[in-house]
Formats: C-alpha cells, structure tokens, sequence
C-alpha cells in the first residue's frame, strides 16, 4: 500500500521542518536498506510538496521553494500535513492561508488524514477539523489556538496528539516535534520495526517528556489597558514580595475583586496565576545559569515554603526543578561540544571578514 502524502508548502513554512518532513518519508524502506546492502523496498510514503498555485516562492527565510504540484492536481492525498507556520499570533491566521483551510476540509471529509506540526495546527483550526477534539500546538501559539477555535480542547503540555475518528487528525508540538510526527505515521503505515530503523538512522529520540520544560510561560496577549498595563510592571518587579496580588489591587485604586475580574479579563490569567507564572519563569533563569541551591532559587522568587515551590514548578513546567537544572545547565558550556572559542579567536575571525 502506497500513501498519498501532500505537504504543504507555503510563504509562512519554515525551511528545515518542511524538507526534513519530505526528507525522512522518502527514506522509509530505502536508506536503511542501502546502508545495509539490502533490497530497496516500495515507497510507503509517495509525498509531494504542494501549494495552491504551485508557482515557485519564496520562504520565510528568504529560500526559494520549488512545489511539485497543486493541491487539487490528482492523485487525491491520504495524508496531508501541514509544517510549522510563522506569523504572528496575535494577527490571525493570514488571508493567503484560508483557500488551504477550505481545501483541507473537504479533503478530510473525503477520508484524507490531516496532520500538523507545530503552529501548523492553526491551519487545521481554521479548517474545522479541530472542532470538539484535542490538539496540540506550539506552545507560543496555543492561546491563539483556543482563543479563535473555543471548541478545541488544547493540550499545550503535549507533543503529540491523534484525535477524531480512527484518529484522522493529528497534531504535533512545536516544530522539532516533526520528528515525534514521523515516528508515528511511519510506525503507523509501515510498522514498529520500520520507524526503529528510522529513529537510528536520523538519530531521532521523541520527546519524552512533553513540551513545557521549553515553553516560556510568560508568552501572553497583547492589550491596550493602561491600568491593567501598569499593574504588571509593578508585579515584574514586585513578584517576589508578600501579597503582590493584594499589592496590585490596592495600587490600581480598585477593590481586590474588581481588579481580579478585569486582570483575567485583560490578559487570559487570574491575578495569582500571573504571579506565580513570573515567579517560575525567574526560578527558570536561575536554575539554568546558576548553582544556586533550589530551596534558596524557591525564597529568592518569593516562596515561603519550599515544598509548594517544588509542587508549582512542577505543575507548570512539567518535571522537577532539579531535573531541568541538569537538562538546561548542560547546554550551558560551549566546552560540552569539544568547542572553544576564545576572544582572539573571535577577532581573528572577525579581522578575516
């Protein structure tokens, strides 16, 4: 059994996520068969890049694409997926987008399977497909994706996320979470041996452990209320101190209900959620660029007790505090690699340009 695989490609895709999607389909059952001298199998995967006029275009990162095919030209796609999107969240889904949007449903209503990456799953938003089931997004785009599609349940914590009917819809983190998508179609439709194979040979682990420990918690909405405006950077310097969210309410004048009511209105979050959001985010810092013992990190961000420090970092990054120390702090020397790059060595590159 072939699959029809339609990607599709667009101004707003990314490079590298969009070819490393075309790149790995196309080695199914041939580039581990040629690393071992082995007979090439049948392509599993057919995958072509499509857009909607197929003309040539140029990228967000200024590559110049060259499509296969228009999406309406046969075959008709089993699988269709949608890459990483950049735009800007707060903007909307760009109008050169929505002919995709209307295309994808009608596909999805004829039985193709839709998938995204990342901020991918707009697409899928705004195409209805999403409606009444889970999805995940990047985590920079998923208070977008509620706010303009109230009917899906967004699972922001989550890589990866099959949902519908014989899981029909699919969506995938953030945009390294390609690699989680491919692992899964391909174990899907060419089996568990197959997508081991696949694994070894890009070098590809799944993200085990969610998407939160790489999210800033602090990505919020924009607003133009003045009031609600100043309140918040007072309490990006006041977070740590006693009773921030009493502190805030009494500054704005208001009674410490009224402004609950509005702040939440405002920016999507309760007052004592903010804070405890900024405050994480600071402990965040600290714990990737300092050795500063974890009890002592939980009173510098203004916990009184260690132990629901623990409990909230927890809750929102998705794993301990010491465990993302040691994941962040060892990216931190750039000895890790074997690499050194002294300041002469920077000036003698430089002096070389």
């Amino acid at each position: 059994m072939t699959i029809n695989t339609t990607v599709i490609g667009s101004r707003h895709a990314g490079t590298s996520t969009l070819f490393s999607i075309l790149d790995v389909l196309a080695s199914v059952g041939r580039d581990w068969e040629m690393l071992h001298g082995l007979p090439m199998q049948v392509p599993i995967f057919d995958v072509s890049l499509r857009t909607t006029d197929g003309a040539p275009y140029w990228d967000i990162n200024g590559r110049k694409i060259t499509p296969d095919a228009v999406i309406t030209e046969a075959p008709e796609p089993d699988l269709i997926i949608v890459s990483d999107l950049h735009f800007d969240p707060n903007a909307g889904l760009p109008d050169d987008l929505k002919p995709v949007a209307e295309w994808l449903l009608e596909a999805h209503a004829r039985g193709a399977i839709v998938a995204s990456v990342c901020s991918g799953a707009v697409l899928l938003g705004a195409a209805g497909v999403l409606d009444g089931k889970e999805a995940t997004t990047h985590w920079g785009f998923a208070e977008m994706l509620g706010r303009e599609f109230p009917e899906v349940k967004v699972c922001c914590d989550r890589i990866l996320v099959p949902a519908g009917e014989a899981h029909r819809v699919l969506t995938a983190g953030g945009a390294s979470a390609w690699a989680d998508l491919m692992l899964y179609l391909i174990q899907r439709f060419a089996g568990a041996d197959e997508a081991r194979r696949i694994a070894k040979l890009y070098l590809i682990d799944p993200h085990l452990d969610g998407q939160m420990t790489y999210a800033s918690l602090t990505s919020g909405r924009q607003h133009e209320d003045q009031l609600i405006s100043a309140a918040q950077v007072w309490a990006a310097q006041h977070y740590d101190t006693p009773s921030p969210v009493a502190a805030m309410a009494e500054r704005s004048g208001m009674t410490e209900r009224g402004f609950h009511r509005r702040f939440k209105k405002v920016t999507g979050q309760a007052p004592g959620d903010y804070i405890q959001t900024l405050r994480i985010e600071e402990a965040k810092q600290l714990l990737e660029t300092t050795t500063t013992p974890i009890d002592e990190v939980s009173a510098e961000v203004g916990y009184s007790e260690p132990s629901s420090f623990r409990s909230a970092f927890r809750k929102r990054v998705g794993t301990s505090a010491s465990a993302y120390r040691k994941k962040w702090q060892a990216l931190a020397p750039v000895q890790a690699w074997g690499l050194r790059q002294s300041e002469p060595d920077m000036k003698a590159l430089s002096d070389a340009h």
